[in-house]
C-alpha cells in the first residue's frame, strides 16, 4: 500500500516504476485502488480452495513505493493460492465463479471483517476437483432498478462491475472452517 502521489507522471514510451519488490516465486495477482473517502472499506482476498477473508484497509501501513509488501492471507495448502482481491463495503454483493461453472452471488456483509495475516472462512464449497477462479464485486441496485456503479448502468442492469450470465449456486457463505 502507498500513496499514488509516489508514482511520477511518464511518456508512453517510459518503463515505469517499480510498485512492489517481490521475493523469488511471488507473483502479482490482483491490485486495487483505495478511494480514502469511502468509510469502512475493507479489502476481501479469495483463494482457489473456495476460502477468503475480508480485512480493514486501515489494518494495511502506508509503505514507500517499490516496498516488500504486507503479508495479506496465509497461502496454505487449505487455502490454495490468491485468485483475486476486490476492495468492498457492507453495501455490496460479490460473484464468485469456479473453474466448473458455478456462480455463486452473496452478499459482502455475510462475511465478518477479520484480522491481516490469518487464513480467512469458507467463502463457496466446491465439488472434488473445482477450484474458484475469479471474484467480482457487484454494487447493489436501487429499489427502482437504476444502478450505482459510476452512477450508470446498461439497459439490462448490468455494471462494469457485474458479472454476467451463468447460474447462481446455493452454498455455505462465510462458514468458519
Amino acid at each position: 500500500r502507498f500513496p499514488e502521489n509516489d508514482v511520477r507522471a511518464m511518456g508512453r514510451a517510459a518503463g515505469g516504476v517499480g510498485g512492489i519488490s517481490l521475493h523469488e516465486g511471488d507473483e502479482v495477482v490482483d491490485m486495487v485502488i483505495v478511494d480514502p473517502k469511502v468509510e469502512a472499506l475493507t479489502l476481501l482476498t479469495a483463494c482457489e480452495n473456495g476460502f477468503g477473508k475480508r480485512t480493514p484497509v486501515s489494518e494495511y501501513r502506508l509503505q514507500k513505493r517499490n516496498g516488500g509488501g504486507t503479508i495479506n492471507i496465509k497461502t496454505t495448502e487449505r487455502n490454495g493460492f490468491v485468485v483475486g482481491m476486490k476492495a468492498v463495503t457492507d453495501e455490496d454483493d460479490l460473484v464468485l465463479m469456479t473453474q466448473g461453472g458455478i456462480l455463486l452471488r452473496t452478499s459482502a456483509c455475510d462475511l465478518r471483517a477479520i484480522g491481516r495475516a490469518t487464513q480467512g472462512v469458507r467463502l463457496i464449497n466446491l465439488k472434488e476437483g473445482d477450484r474458484l477462479i475469479s471474484i467480482e464485486r457487484v454494487v447493489k441496485e436501487e429499489d427502482n432498478g437504476e444502478s450505482l456503479a459510476n452512477g450508470e448502468g446498461t439497459e439490462d442492469g448490468a455494471t462494469n462491475d457485474t458479472a454476467a450470465g451463468g447460474t447462481i449456486a446455493e452454498g455455505d457463505v462465510g462458514a468458519e472452517q
